[in-house]
């Protein structure tokens, strides 16, 4: 009679563990097969430059070249003689080999013939190369963010951070917000209202997302405050992934006013006293309107003790065609809200095991989840909804760092985590 084996209860921990690391460890394999193409690419490139400057090669000498390599070499895809030409532009455009080692090998070869075809200069080549990697852009991607001048843009929005904010968060923080945001993916009449706008842009919130960059995480629309017994309303609230902040957005049909900084003065104290962890950043607030006088954001701006930001933003009058494809799904959009769902609910999660552990006096420690419920568990004990844990904190996590989750997984980890928070809600409360 055989024995049954029970699963240990830290197996779904280290189950999740070995497959991240054959993931990180299958990302590396590809990385380095895609840094040795391209640096190939580079090498065949430069060969042909050469050539080309030393004995006059013409066309119909690349035309024959890819014929040659192609009977050698049939596995090989990139062989034809449009792609020679590319790479041959591609070395003329990235002289210095240390360059490419370092930045644009780092790219697949799509996104660097998107370089070479939508930008003359190196200095903007070499920005949107970066950002690529930085932001891990797809190449639909690169292209819009070239497309709509990302450049032009960024850090370009009047902040009075550098006052409010210590160094280096503040130029983080400046170098986040861009002027103006383009919101042409969302087609609006002249006069339409400010509600109408905040209803637009949540219907298309991918790329709304998009356009505010990586790190924000969406928390809610027309968030409630209840400030002396009076109802207050925030048009979007966002926590920032990388600043550890809550990021308030106030959407303005209009120009700029004087007084929209004190309401957002106000709203900032607001979330900073009643939603603000210890822990968090000071909270930034966001004036988005139809346009702006500089000199009277910077009156505006020049005196607040709070870090406050203002731009412009541009919609569309009517909506391209070319766009109605990359519009989302009804699909698109089930998929995305859960999953900035559950990176709410990681942060309301982290939030209150960081206020029981203070309340229970238990010793510090790592600040990572799974660590505060051990802590927490050894000296005031845990609910049931605790015990199985592993595996909804692997999908939050997961989320929380914009990877796929399938729809049963989240709505399995959203109802875990959600009960795992009122019981944890109920622990705090004075017995």
């Amino acid at each position: 009679m055989t024995e049954s084996l029970s699963t240990p209860q830290t197996y779904p921990d280290l189950l999740a563990t070995l497959k991240a690391r054959i993931r990180d460890a299958r990302l590396r394999a590809a990385v380095s097969v895609n840094r040795e193409l391209i640096l190939l690419y580079w090498e065949i490139g430069r060969d042909i430059l050469l050539r080309q400057s030393a004995e006059g090669w013409g066309t119909a000498v690349i035309d024959r070249l890819a014929r040659d390599l192609r009977r050698d070499f049939p596995e090989m895809t990139g062989l034809s003689p449009r792609n020679l030409k590319y790479m041959r532009t591609f070395a003329e455009a990235w002289p210095d080999p240390a360059i490419v080692q370092q930045l644009v090998a780092q790219l697949p070869w799509g996104h660097n013939i998107r370089l070479l075809e939508a930008l003359k200069s190196s200095d903007e080549r070499s920005w949107y190369a970066h950002q690529a990697i930085e932001h891990g852009w797809s190449r639909a991607v690169l292209a819009h963010q070239i497309e709509g001048r990302l450049l032009d843009r960024a850090g370009k929005a009047p902040t009075n951070f550098a006052q409010t904010l210590p160094s280096p968060q503040s130029d983080l923080a400046r170098e986040l917000l861009k002027d103006p945001y383009d919101f042409e993916f969302l087609a609006a009449a002249a006069d339409i209202s400010e509600r109408e706008l905040e209803r637009g842009l949540l219907d298309n919130l991918r790329e709304l997302l998009l356009e505010l960059g990586k790190g924000f995480a969406f928390v809610g629309s027309q968030y409630h405050l209840e400030i002396g017994d009076q109802d207050f309303y925030l048009d979007l609230l966002f926590y920032h992934l990388r600043l550890r902040c809550f990021v308030v957005i106030d959407l303005k049909v209009d120009d700029f006013r004087p007084e929209y900084a004190g309401k957002m003065n106000f709203y900032l104290s607001a979330v900073d006293d009643l939603l603000r962890h210890p822990a968090d950043a000071p909270t930034i607030g966001l004036i988005l309107c139809k346009g702006r006088n500089e000199v009277i954001v910077e009156y505006a701006l020049r005196d607040s003790s709070k870090p406050l930001g203002v731009a412009a933003y541009r919609v569309s009058p009517q909506l391209p065609k070319q766009f109605e494809a990359d519009l989302p799904t009804q699909a698109d959009l089930a998929r995305e809200y859960p999953l900035m769902a559950l990176v709410k609910l990681r942060i309301d999660i982290e939030r209150m095991l960081r206020q029981l552990t203070q309340q229970q006096n238990v010793p510090d420690g790592p600040p990572a989840i799974r660590f505060m419920l051990e802590r927490l568990a050894q000296v005031r004990g845990l609910p049931q909804s605790a015990a199985a844990f592993g595996e909804t904190l692997r999908v939050l996590n997961a989320a929380t760092h914009g990877v796929d989750v399938s729809a049963d997984a989240a709505a399995a980890a959203l109802d875990a985590g959600t009960r795992l928070l009122d019981d944890l809600k109920q622990l705090g409360e004075p017995e």
